[in-house]
């Protein structure tokens, strides 16, 4: 019994000091490294990254490395240039633009993330309930959905906007996402409904999950790259919203300002004051620009499928292809 069971056992690894060492364990990777990684290859999405942490960083400390405040005039310097004494020049009522260009970037880019956020939540939750659940949960939540598609957003918003001017603009931004959420919802369904018949979703069913944990756990994490796609495109047009609905005069109210407060004001004297107007131009395309291309890094490196996960993949096999062509050139 005891020569079988050594048998089966295979031979004996050798030991002592001329052994050879045992190879050494693959160190554990997780799906985050890996994202990381894919990540920090894309270099426009690092890029990307890199001025929007700038913006951001302007946007909120900029006020400091001026002596000057978004809201208080100058009387001596009325539609001055830019200067050693007003870095971005100012306005006709003698305000530094560069403090109202700060002001105006930090208003727009908190209201753009808060609107982006708000909104990808609710459409994720009510996609996913919609497209898991089926029957007259999904009837109720599209019919709603198609409600809110029937009314013109932007005609409701500079109806209601001047009712909540006492509110502040954390109300514009509720409003702002409560008619930004609907095109994405019906796409998570959509998604759902596919994803609800696959194996693991099966098999956590029948372990009795709870429906909601099985969103929460299952279903949205297999739509995270479409989400997180959504979210920075959501960004940029909350952004774009929000400066429209702000040049208009529906949006941010003074003394406050904002990027399309900002615009609004300079579009006229563009032409002979152009530091009124492209200043706040430039920050505005910017920063929708790079927020695209992380949106593009995180689509690559969170969609197994895409080109830039099976790069690496290639690289390798080049690698390999040379190696084996350069050793039978010098074996010839």
């Amino acid at each position: 019994m005891t020569a079988v069971i050594a048998e089966s056992a295979g031979p004996a690894e050798p030991s002592g000091p001329g052994s050879p060492a045992a190879p050494p364990a693959p160190a554990p990777t997780g799906r985050g490294r890996i994202v990381l990684a894919r990540l920090l290859a894309a270099r426009w999405a690092v890029a990307g990254a890199v001025v929007v942490l700038l913006l951001f960083l302007l946007a909120f400390g900029g006020e400091l490395a001026t002596p000057w405040d978004y809201a208080t005039p100058d009387y001596g310097a009325l539609r001055q240039p830019p200067s050693g004494t007003h870095w971005f020049g100012t306005n006709g009522v003698g305000q530094d633009v560069f403090a109202q260009t700060v002001r105006g970037l930090q208003k727009s880019l908190v209201i753009g993330l808060l609107v982006a956020l708000f909104s990808t939540v609710l459409a994720s939750l009510v996609g996913a309930c919609a497209g898991y659940f089926g029957g007259w949960t999904d009837r109720l939540l599209m019919f709603l959905v198609d409600l809110m598609l029937v009314f013109p957003a932007f005609l409701v918003i500079t109806i209601v906007s001047p009712r909540l001017k006492g509110a502040g603009w954390l109300a514009f931004v509720l409003l702002l996402a409560l008619f930004n959420w609907m095109i994405t919802a019906r796409v998570v369904r959509s998604m759902t409904i596919s994803l609800r018949e696959r194996e693991f979703v099966r098999a956590a069913q029948f372990m009795g999950v709870r429906p909601l944990r099985i969103i929460l756990r299952h279903i949205l994490p297999n739509v995270a790259s479409f989400l997180i796609i959504d979210a920075t495109i959501a960004v940029g047009g909350a952004v774009m919203s929000e400066t429209a609905l702000s040049y208009f005069g529906f949006g941010v109210k003074a003394p406050d300002v904002s990027l399309g407060t900002l615009l609004a004001a300079g579009t006229s004297e563009a032409p002979v004051f152009p530091w009124l107007f492209y200043f706040a131009a430039g920050l505005l395309v910017l920063f929708v620009l790079a927020v695209n291309l992380i949106g593009d890094g995180l689509r690559d490196a969170l969609d197994p499928t895409s080109d830039a996960a099976r790069r690496p993949r290639r690289s390798r096999t080049g690698a390999r292809a040379r190696a084996r062509a350069e050793k039978k050139r010098t074996s010839a």
